[in-house]
């Protein structure tokens, strides 16, 4: 109810439609991989209006809000709430009455009244006398799998009088029968696994499905996470140069965990750009989160399952194969409620459709990140071996990415953040999985070797793609990229569009690369975000507090904000115990904003001797600022080109 949920809360992307009598086998609900999956037309931007008419004229009594962990369902339910109690939405009801299905401590015996005296415990009005106008009671039922009842029931079990006492499943089954106040209104939330049981006892029912944040959503939310709009741009960049992490944003609980960090690392640092977190520890962040209420009582089943679904995810990435039969979950022992709807959603299969439901990780990055922990999770030898469809062996996963896998990127960059340090340990004490450290030796040779065709050890390692930066920035360890990396003494590096996260990774890597004596960078561009989305003035963020009231204000101001495109290459070079002689960046579209940063590097840096800037744009001023640096006591420069 407070003023704060009004500005966190930010629109989501649904799906709608409308289902006749076993609702759940006439059309899918599907196993969505975010918005970018949504049919057109199928997907609008969600107002909570969810007992308007719809399309068809008809005014839903019974709706079923669907989602995967973390799309936004109990935060939509709080809204409804909210918004009655305001009065501004869905005011055709007297009565709204929550039950939340996951923290629900009712007696074994209940009636209807019973529930909604326990719901409202502080009620003046008999309970019996509110019911009595059943089409002004709205019921919500938020986490329904979380019950776990079974719902196939005789008819002649069920209650028709509100006052009742019965066993409680049979209760909550009378209701959403409808042989009990069947006039009034039910909005239940629910995961996909739950829907094939619902949808039996339910009749003409409208499900919605959320598909979770549009692109605007996205930035929206960030803006709206951080009142503070400096902040609130710094860390929508910081997503948006990330293509991984963006993309999976689209999951409100994602964008949260990723809003979650970037804070804390702002209280820390006061600036992204050091920020210590790469895409492998939001990652493990977001687990912790996702199975933080599951019961924590026996690690080793916890353990076994993840083996389980890692090996499952392998499999499906060896296969390009995103959709899995309720046949192989099975196979896989898979088949536990308790945990399996925390990672997987199912879909129902349609009418006519000849096999049983389907099953789908809620995003391809986050079947990637299980693909990866298959290789490192230590496991008895016994359950891997069982499974038997897929070899544990992490030389073959690389060997197959240096060959032609290049879709296998993202599992050796999640291997690689897995088996630092820092994982192993925040692994173990926080979510109790325990991860076996020996593929770093594996990692390490086949690093320093994949370069060897091209670069001979004491000379420059040449690079066209940026990978072995970001496989290193993802492990975050000193001496692990020094031993990677110490072999070579230039880095040339060529054609490259170089994301903010390129130049994060890059960075990292030259600041613990002792003996880089020479940086060449040749046809090498330097964008603050997406390349693709490059700040535009004429597109003001829309919805967004501290905009300044005019149409480009936000996007003008954020352009005068942004650091000059090299100030991260020339931060990195400027590290203590630099060996750096030789810098060229050539045919790297340099402005005069560069200067202040290359006149900084050549008053700091008294082992720079040469420095070429070819083409480039630096105009007189930038040309002066240049100078500067040049006449500094520090400036020990013999060759500028």
């Amino acid at each position: 109810e407070s003023p704060s949920f009004h500005s966190r809360f930010t629109t989501l992307t649904i799906a709608r439609e409308a289902r006749s009598k076993h609702g759940a086998k006439d059309g899918a609900v599907g196993t969505s991989q975010g918005c970018a999956n949504a049919s057109s037309g199928a997907a609008t931007a969600v107002t909570t209006a969810l007992f308007e008419p719809g399309g068809d004229g008809q005014t839903p009594q019974v709706v079923v809000l669907v989602g995967a962990p973390g799309m936004g369902k109990t935060m939509m339910v709080r809204k409804v709430m909210v918004e009655w109690g305001e009065g501004t939405l869905h005011t055709q009801f007297d009565f709204v009455f929550c039950v939340d299905c996951k923290a629900i401590t009712l007696p074994m015996e209940a009636s209807v009244a019973d529930l909604v005296s326990q719901c409202c415990p502080g009620l003046r009005v008999p309970a019996g006398k509110i019911l009595d106008d059943q089409k002004k009671i709205l019921f919500i039922f938020d986490g329904f799998e979380a019950l776990g009842f079974s719902l196939v029931r005789l008819e002649a079990e069920l209650s028709s009088d509100p006052r009742e006492v019965k066993p409680l499943e049979l209760t909550l089954m009378s209701l959403l029968k409808k042989t009990v106040l069947p006039k009034a209104s039910l909005l239940i939330t629910t995961r996909p696994t739950a829907l094939g049981s619902l949808g039996q006892c339910l009749e003409g029912e409208y499900y919605v499905e959320i598909l979770g944040f549009s692109a605007a959503g996205r930035e929206e939310y960030f803006h709206r996470y951080f009142e503070n709009p400096n902040k609130g741009d710094m860390a929508f960049r910081f997503a948006r140069g990330n293509q991984i992490l963006y993309s999976l944003c689209v999951i409100p609980a994602m964008s949260w965990t990723i809003c979650t960090i970037l804070e804390q690392e702002l209280c820390g640092t006061k600036n992204l750009l050091e920020c210590s977190k790469a895409t492998t520890g939001m990652m493990m962040f977001y687990l912790s989160q996702l199975l933080k209420h599951r019961d924590r009582d026996n690690p080793e089943v916890l353990q076994q399952f993840l083996l389980r679904l890692c090996s499952l995810a392998a499999d499906g990435i060896w296969k390009h194969k995103v959709l899995f039969e309720e046949k192989e979950i099975k196979d896989y022992g898979l088949d536990q409620p308790g945990l399996l709807p925390f990672f997987l959603n199912e879909r129902i299969p349609k009418e006519g459709e000849d096999h049983g439901s389907v099953y789908a990780f809620t995003h391809l990055h986050l079947q990637e990140f299980f693909a990866a922990m298959f290789y490192i999770l230590e496991d008895d030898g016994e359950t891997v071996s069982s499974l038997g469809r897929l070899e544990k062996d992490v030389n073959k996963l690389l060997e197959s990415y240096s060959k032609s896998r290049k879709d296998l990127n993202v599992i050796v960059r999640f291997v690689f953040g897995l088996v630092s340090q820092n994982s192993i340990e925040y692994m173990d004490k926080t979510i109790g999985c325990r991860i076996s450290p020996r593929a770093r030796e594996e990692l390490l040779k086949w690093l320093q070797g994949r370069h060897r065709g091209l670069s001979q050890p004491g000379q420059a390692l040449k690079v066209s793609e940026m990978d072995t930066f970001h496989f290193l920035f993802e492990m975050n360890e000193k001496s692990f990229a020094q031993s990677a990396l110490g072999h070579f003494t230039d880095l040339d590096l060529q054609d490259t569009q170089l994301t903010l996260y390129d130049q994060m990774a890059l960075s990292f890597c030259i600041q613990h690369w002792d003996g880089l004596g020479c940086v060449t960078l040749q046809g090498c561009s330097f964008h603050w975000q997406d390349p693709e989305a490059e700040l535009d003035a004429s597109v003001p963020c829309s919805g967004v507090s501290g905009a300044g009231g005019h149409p480009g204000a936000l996007a003008v101001r954020r352009r005068e904000e942004l650091p000059c495109p090299i100030h991260l290459l020339c931060r990195a070079l400027r590290h203590r115990g630099s060996a750096l002689r030789v810098l060229r960046l050539q045919w790297c579209r340099l402005s005069e904003s560069c200067c202040v940063e290359l006149a900084a590097l050549l008053a700091e840096h008294p082992g720079l001797a040469r420095l070429e800037l070819g083409d480039s744009s630096l105009g007189d001023s930038g040309v002066r600022l240049l100078c500067e640096g040049l006449r500094t006591p520090g400036c020990r420069l013999r060759v500028l080109r």
